[in-house]
């Protein structure tokens, strides 16, 4: 299951999204995400689900790999689906069995959800998928860029929120591996009682924090070894770009947030 985790992993791919700046893919993501969960109105859902099936395709990800990517998340989606389905007591009874009682309020709410977490996931997943680590924590430095006005250290946050997403795929992998190993020894994590699987995935745990502080320990002596002090000073070999394409890109995602609150402050 964690080899099919595709979060934090980047797919180098000839499309007209892997060549968009990456400010402006992390705008349309910002604007997308916000306003996605700022409306219920049917026409937001459907042009939010038109824009992230647009978005898909002009990414060139192959669909296998990204299916395969998308189990894990599908019972995450399920589970809130289910979750809302016991726990929303509104509308008409659709079925009742004594012990759990399904109303059409706890479906509606349940598919509104687990339809906006779908197209949420789809829509950040491919923003890792299609831009490099390098491009993210450049494209993100330079829209905090402000706030470094306000001595707040924007390089050093886009820095560590860029070696976050690059080690996820890495830590995922050393989950696996750990696992495997267990498992050759006789730990078994998919029989017994929830306190017993709970209580096998604790020798996973163990050695993943400590390779994980490993590995946390060899990037920052590497990076001291290299002369890295900051983005005090600093030049960039690589200089961001903004093209005709990218100003397209954030009008559609403008129209679409205008929409969302026309549509809001008529309803």
């Amino acid at each position: 299951m964690f080899d099919n985790v595709i979060i934090g992993q980047f797919v180098p791919r000839e499309s007209v999204i892997h060549r968009l700046d990456p400010r402006s893919k992390l705008i349309a993501v910002m604007l997308f995400v916000i306003f996605l969960f700022a409306s219920r109105h049917p026409a937001v859902l459907i042009s939010g689900g038109l824009l992230t099936i647009t978005a898909f395709a002009l990414a060139n990800i192959p669909l296998r790999f990204y299916m395969k990517g998308m189990r894990f998340i599908a019972i995450i989606i399920l589970f809130t689906f289910i979750l809302h389905l016991i726990m929303t007591n509104e509308g008409t009874v659709l079925w009742d069995t004594g012990w759990l009682t399904v109303y059409t309020g706890g479906v509606s709410a349940g598919a509104l959800i687990g339809f906006r977490l779908l197209l949420l996931i789809v829509m950040t997943t491919l923003l890792t998928l299609s831009t490099t680590p390098v491009d993210l924590t450049d494209g993100m430095e330079r829209l905090m860029q402000p706030l470094a006005k306000m001595k707040i250290p924007t390089h050093e946050l886009a820095l560590m929120m860029s070696i976050a997403l690059r080690f996820i795929p890495t830590l995922l992998e050393e989950t696996s591996k750990i696992a495997k190993a267990q498992m050759a020894r006789g730990a078994n994590f998919s029989q017994g009682s929830l306190w017993q699987r709970l209580k096998a995935i604790v020798p996973i745990l163990i050695p993943l924090f400590v390779q994980a502080f490993k590995r946390a320990e060899d990037l920052a002596t590497a990076m001291e070894a290299r002369g890295y002090a900051g983005g005090k000073g600093r030049t960039k070999y690589r200089q961001l770009v903004w093209k005709r394409q990218d100003t397209l890109v954030i009008s559609v995602f403008v129209l679409f947030s205008l929409m969302t609150i026309i549509l809001q402050w008529i309803g």
